[in-house]
């Protein structure tokens, strides 16, 4: 079970103070985060990606290249790379990069964002966004497992003996996890290909999860990757926690109230019953996040929206520090009768392992053009593809 942390980037006022914080400081907040969150045992940090005020991350590859270069285990993903706008052969080469960079410590969470505006900026248009989300990654799993590419499609300008540098590390591209809240075609999409399923529920309450995952389980064993509880599935979640549970209401509530992603909507105790929003102690947070597992199964990744809505860096560094105190009893919770043939999420090195046994990696460079073959991507018990 991989655990982690997870930022919107949003530079939002703290409305306890009045501030606003610059977007330097934001930057350098989150290479903090990303550092504290390995210090503390976490297995994964990961940042989205807009291009609109008021968020500032605009270049997810370059912020987590940095804070690669400073960190030695944590795994750097996104909570968003955006497959509709950003191109596909751009994608594929960044990403690669950063895989070397890191040595392995990388994968991604595609999606088509929430920004309306971003598509004409980019020269897109909006009503297309499934097809480019779809023919987009079909072209980007071709760069990576093809190393000459031939392609023509509807959305960009066609590729002929196309070579995408550098190639994936070891021959074996990055894990890829479909994020989507409400759209049952990326459960789809992920199923087919065998990819990771992160459902953000952040602003929904779990039986529309449990559909969606439910949904996606289901169509993982359609297209022959396994049963369904081996499809790999991931969580957001979100906490404000202190020692004493109505101190972390009362702190909590005006950056609640004023907080753009939920703010100015249903109050912060219908929020909390609705949606995994826990506010309160440690205790009822580790008690709210395993109970997720009632509704979905077990599953592979949980991440948590940890620093928005204002809170300043202090704070949120002090709620990751809580945080680390139940992570061992997290994880034991998370591991109590799990069924020894569901997979744990995937790494670089389990995939290696996998791809080099089953003969898609013979040379140097990756030559595999059938990612889409029925077979099962886990050929070995507790083994990723």
């Amino acid at each position: 079970m991989q655990i982690g942390v997870m930022s919107v980037s949003d530079i939002t006022r703290d409305p306890t103070t009045g501030r606003t914080p610059t977007e330097n400081e934001r930057i350098r907040a989150e290479v903090a985060v990303a550092k504290k969150a390995e210090d503390i045992g976490l297995d994964v940090y990961a940042i989205g990606e807009h291009h609109n005020p008021p968020f500032f991350s605009s270049s997810p590859t370059t912020t987590l290249a940095y804070i690669a270069a400073q960190t030695k285990r944590l795994i750097l993903s996104t909570s968003t790379t955006l497959i509709t706008t950003n191109d596909p052969v751009k994608i594929a080469e960044d990403y690669a990069m950063l895989q070397h960079l890191a040595d392995g410590r990388v994968d991604l969470t595609m999606g088509r964002g929430n920004t309306g505006p971003v598509y004409p900026w980019f020269g897109k248009d909006i009503r297309d966004g499934l097809s480019l989300a779809i023919e987009n990654y079909a072209l980007l799993r071709q760069l990576w497992d093809e190393e000459v590419v031939d392609w023509e499609g509807r959305h960009r300008t066609p590729l002929h003996g196309f070579t995408s540098t550098p190639r994936p590390l070891e021959g074996v591209p990055p894990f890829v996890w479909h994020g989507s809240i409400r759209t049952p075609q990326i459960a789809e999409q992920a199923a087919f290909y065998g990819d990771g399923f992160l459902h953000n529920n952040i602003f929904w309450p779990m039986d529309h999860t449990k559909r969606m995952v439910q949904l996606y389980r289901q169509r993982w064993e359609h297209h022959g990757h396994g049963r369904a509880d081996t499809a790999i599935v991931g969580l957001g979640g979100q906490f404000f926690m202190r020692p004493n549970s109505q101190d972390a209401v009362n702190e909590f509530r005006p950056y609640f109230d004023e907080a753009p992603v939920y703010g100015h909507g249903p109050s912060m105790e219908d929020f909390t019953e609705q949606t995994p929003l826990t506010v309160g102690s440690p205790q009822q947070v580790l008690e709210r996040t395993l109970s997720f597992r009632d509704d979905i199964g077990d599953y592979q990744r949980q991440l948590f929206l940890i620093d928005h809505a204002g809170l300043p860096l202090k704070t949120v560094l002090e709620q990751m520090d809580l945080l680390g105190e139940i992570l061992p009893e997290m994880r034991r919770g998370f591991a109590e009768g799990r069924p020894e043939h569901v997979p744990d999420a995937p790494t670089h090195a389990s995939r290696v392992l996998v791809a080099r046994a089953e003969g898609r990696i013979p040379a140097e460079h990756a030559a595999s053009a059938d990612d889409v073959t029925g077979q099962s991507p886990y050929a070995t018990e507790g083994s990723n593809r």
